[in-house]
């Protein structure tokens, strides 16, 4: 399955083909994406990413993933999904990752608003969220670019290079969605 964001950028649903690529794009990345993400560390093979793909592609088929590659005019440039789909609850959370060359081209956002008209409209969802480390101002910026209220803090809400780092969650409902596109 694949979402088109616009002319160059398309999101491809993770696939098993995807593993080499994924797995060469963290290596050169790696610095860049470790001080943020706490699976970094753990992802060095390829066999990694294939058994990561598999539990992905799982979630999936349970309903409670969507995790994509991000393709630029066909080159694999990051990931984003939607995780953690709660059908019941109606809600879900927004994850995102980019090569570092690939930073401040407002991918990520565009994205980011492919996914959540995908959830509101075709998943029915009602409340999207997003987390960023406090320190993550680049991460904090996509949610408050796309209208997304800043709730709170979940302190301690993740360990990332041996450390805790509180998060802030934004967050955006189906009705606050719906109004802001419609004008």
């Amino acid at each position: 399955m694949k979402l088109k964001v616009d002319e160059s950028i398309v999101l491809e649903l993770i696939d098993h083909h995807h593993a080499e690529t994924l797995c060469q794009l963290v290596k050169v990345n790696r610095q860049h994406l470790r001080e943020w993400l706490p699976w970094v560390d753990h992802m060095r093979s390829v066999d990694d990413f294939r058994k990561y793909i598999n539990g992905s592609k799982q979630r999936y088929v349970n309903h409670t993933e969507m995790g994509y590659v991000v393709m630029a005019n066909g080159v694999m440039i990051g990931r984003l999904g939607l995780y953690n789909i709660d059908l019941h609850n109606k809600s879900a959370s927004i994850g995102y990752w980019l090569s570092q060359q690939w930073l401040g081209k407002g991918i990520i956002t565009r994205c980011c608003k492919a996914v959540i008209d995908e959830g509101f409209r075709h998943l029915h969802l009602n409340r999207i969220e997003i987390r960023a480390a406090l320190e993550n101002y680049k991460s904090q910026a996509i949610p408050e670019r796309l209208g997304f209220k800043k709730e709170g803090i979940i302190r301690q809400g993740e360990f990332v290079n041996n450390q805790f780092v509180d998060l802030y969650v934004y967050s955006v409902l189906k009705e606050e969605w719906n109004h802001k596109t419609q004008h």
